[in-house]
């Protein structure tokens, strides 16, 4: 029997444990994410949602950009640095692109995210977003990018035949609405936009930097035009829980989500990565119904088990590099 060197068996011991930590952290995220729908739906109990959503950006946003200019001050290098900073040179076209993105992905995605959470269930705000690997497939074969498969296609027909379960069974306690479900869907083709446009920049600068920047142009354009919901706002009358949401949703759901999504898919791939998006849905509806008493019906329960298949099979055999779904 044959043993292994000592300094193998310990870097063997310290692959395991540093995939086991990283299993963890992709946990968190999926409860970050889960929770955040419940989260974001009760405070705007007291806050007008696109108020609360402008807010949101700018804190997420100037976050970001701290955490570039601290990566970009300090050089960071290796695997893990590359995910806050490459030394890739930003060029006129790469700002072009950037701005489009940051109007597509940021703001548009942003209006009607939000504006379809306040106007229809958690779960079918979860579920929808759930199959935006299957947009993105669909929209990458119209567009002759990818070659879309026989497995795919069946992935796809279920998932949208899962949605139509869920939001065609809606029931009326459940405070689902079409004009919300229709803004979320819409906000799913944006965001499938968004990271097919992002792919290019992805491969010379770092994900931090491109989703940062990206959000950043985003909110330039997105809180001027819901000036008016701002200014609307009583904030003297937000008590302290919500205020303590919306720190919340924008530093964890937007920011140490990100970063915990983006380690992953450089130490472990996208494909394992993609997998714990799976679980967002179901961490959503179960948080949904204890929180806010949404109902779980049979054609909900079936609809969103056909989501998460259909979602699943479109992912078999797929390589590119994925962008989460922002929450």
């Amino acid at each position: 029997m044959s043993v292994a060197p000592p300094g193998r068996t310990f870097a063997l011991l310290w692959a395991s444990s540093r995939m086991s930590a990283i299993d963890a952290l992709l946990l968190l995220m999926t409860i970050i994410w889960g929770i955040n729908y419940s989260i974001v739906k009760t405070a705007f109990q007291q806050i007008d949602p696109q108020a609360f959503n402008a807010v949101r950006m700018v804190i997420g946003s100037c976050t970001f950009l701290v955490i570039i200019a601290l990566a970009r001050r300090m050089r960071a290098s290796g695997p893990l640095g590359s995910i806050f900073f490459t030394p890739a040179a930003i060029t006129k076209r790469d700002w072009t692109s950037l701005a489009l993105l940051g109007l597509v992905g940021h703001a548009g995605y942003q209006y009607f995210f939000i504006g379809g959470l306040a106007r229809t269930s958690v779960a079918n705000s979860s579920l929808m977003l759930a199959a935006t690997p299957v947009v993105i497939a669909l929209i990458s074969a119209a567009m002759g990018q990818e070659r879309i498969s026989r497995l795919h296609w069946v992935g796809a027909a279920l998932s949208v035949f899962g949605i139509y379960l869920v939001v065609g069974h809606a029931p009326k306690g459940g405070g689902a609405s079409l004009t919300g479900d229709v803004m979320m869907f819409t906000a799913v083709v944006c965001w499938a936009i968004y990271t097919l446009g992002a792919r290019h920049l992805m491969q010379r600068h770092s994900p931090v930097g491109v989703t940062g920047l990206s959000m950043a142009i985003g909110s330039l354009i997105y809180v001027p035009l819901m000036s008016r919901n701002i200014l609307g706002t009583d904030w003297t009358t937000v008590t302290a829980g919500t205020w303590i949401a919306l720190v919340y949703s924008a530093l964890f759901a937007l920011c140490v989500a990100y970063t915990i999504w983006y380690m992953a898919v450089r130490e472990i791939g996208s494909a394992r990565t993609s997998v714990y998006s799976n679980l967002v849905p179901i961490i959503a509806m179960v948080t949904a119904v204890i929180t806010l008493g949404e109902r779980l019906t049979v054609p909900r329960l079936v609809g969103a088990s056909a989501v998460l298949l259909g979602v699943a099979l479109t992912r078999v055999g797929k390589t590119a590099q994925l962008v989460p779904q922002e929450e």
